[in-house]
């Protein structure tokens, strides 16, 4: 699959996120090494701190489904990683982070690219 199409993936993931606050919906679709694609969406809380990212969303569901660090591949996400969703984006050791930047155009780099000084498990 191509990181275009992973990125498209991740955008049709994005309608279906929760946001009632911001009203900014954020898709995440992860590769895994087998074929495997696993999306992930943000979902706001009025506890604000209490959200969850769609990175992490995505993520989560991939462990939830067996895969571990290593396992996954490539990440295509409608919107830049916070810094806490590229320190998961590093340790699960994805070779690819696909994003839109803040002008639209896509961006595909590694994930120490977006994180250089990164925590280490």
């Amino acid at each position: 699959m191509s990181d275009r199409e992973l990125y498209e993936r991740a955008a049709a993931a994005a309608e279906r996120a929760y946001a009632p606050y911001s009203n900014y919906l954020v898709g995440a679709a992860v590769l895994a090494r087998d074929g495997t694609v696993v999306e992930g969406v943000n979902v706001e809380n009025a506890a604000y701190p209490l959200g969850v990212c769609a990175e992490g969303n995505a993520l989560s569901s991939a462990v939830t489904r067996g895969y571990r660090p290593g396992d996954l591949e490539a990440i295509a996400i409608t919107a830049s990683p916070c810094g806490g969703c590229r320190q998961w984006l590093h340790e699960f050791r994805l070779e690819r982070v696909t994003y839109a930047r803040s002008g639209g155009e896509l961006a595909t780099v590694a994930p120490r690219d977006l994180l250089p000084d990164t925590w280490d498990f």
